[in-house]
């Protein structure tokens, strides 16, 4: 599955824990601003710690709720996977950036997610994640509007402690 569609899949996944159909997904932990998810699918088992944005400045036409997600699939050799549902078409080729603690990464685009355009410095963001207080993402939408999201890292560390050990 590609990452952008697994986005999408994990995306859906939340969305369905209020009905029937979701008795696959479990709640690992609710911590503070984040929370944290199992889950199985074909590939195995998949755990991701999630958190929604405390502000997004200014709120572009046709705003839907925006997400970030740090996920771990164990049978594909990922951990710690950096990914952004920004809730907002992203303009077409444009790089969006998320800083914390000092340390700035960029992420590529497609549609409205968004990923680090350099996977290697996935492990570098958890740890920022882990020891900052606030997280922010600035990206610009597909009409060029530069939209900035916070998120609370209050709770990080123990959704990402969460996942580690169910996956």
């Amino acid at each position: 599955m590609s990452s952008y569609a697994f986005a999408i899949a994990l995306a859906g996944i939340v969305t369905l824990t209020a009905t029937a159909s979701a008795q696959q997904v479990r709640l690992l932990d609710e911590s503070r601003a984040w929370a944290s998810y199992g889950a199985t699918d074909a590939s195995g088992d998949v755990c991701f710690a999630m958190s929604k944005p405390e502000s997004v400045t200014p709120t572009p036409d046709g705003y839907t709720q925006a997400y970030i997600y740090i996920t771990n699939r164990p049978a594909e050799s990922v951990a710690s996977e950096f990914n952004l549902v920004a809730g907002f078409t992203f303009q077409p080729d444009s790089l969006a950036t998320v800083s914390v603690g000092g340390q700035s990464f960029n992420l590529f685009t497609q549609n409205d997610a968004a990923w680090l355009d350099d996977a290697s410095q996935s492990e570098a963001l958890a740890s920022a994640i882990r020891a900052g207080s606030s997280l922010v993402i600035e990206g610009t939408t597909a009409n060029g509007i530069k939209v900035t999201q916070t998120y609370s890292l209050s709770g990080a560390t123990a959704a990402q402690q969460s996942i580690k050990s169910d996956c």
